[in-house]
């Protein structure tokens, strides 16, 4: 179940007071072949490079990935409801796209990652709709570059 709607709400002047700040960073989730296997079946993408692990191995190190591999951007999703606050009387949240988007390393099957969230920007476009900013890393545990950095775009709406 979708945690972010079991935290308490804040207000929209204590989320707006965020911005500058990081907002927290997520615990570290693992990616096993069957998530991966899973969002391949979603999105209909059965590369090899995804669910097959003997190949992968041996194909992936030509592009130095050494494995199956998760899409990036499936993790960044993962780990955002466990993080951003829910803003009191908010009727719906939209992922509004990206001003940077960077896959810098693959996350291989069978690491665990986790997100960090920085609130850039919050500011009311109409009384009822808040467009938010969140830069967010996503760190693979025991590596030293991020699986992805990105400039995080939401609408925010309310009644």
């Amino acid at each position: 179940m979708n945690e972010v709607w079991k935290k308490p709400p804040i207000s929209l002047e204590a989320y707006q007071k965020m911005v500058g700040h990081e907002v927290g960073v997520s615990s570290w989730h693992l990616v096993d072949q069957s998530r991966i296997n899973a969002y391949a079946d979603v999105i209909e993408d059965h590369q090899f490079i995804h669910i097959d692990p003997e190949r992968a191995k041996t194909r992936n190190r030509v592009w130095h990935h050494g494995g199956p591999r998760l899409p990036d951007d499936v993790a960044l999703s993962i780990m955002s409801y466990e993080v951003m606050p829910v803003i009191e009387g908010t009727t719906m949240g939209v992922n509004y796209g990206f001003d940077k988007l960077r896959f810098i390393s693959p996350v291989r099957s069978g690491s665990r990652v986790r997100g960090r969230f920085t609130l850039a920007e919050a500011k009311l476009r109409k009384p009822t709709e808040l467009l938010s900013r969140t830069n967010v890393t996503v760190e693979i545990e025991g590596e030293d570059k991020p699986a992805l950095v990105a400039d995080w775009i939401g609408l925010i709406y309310f009644a």
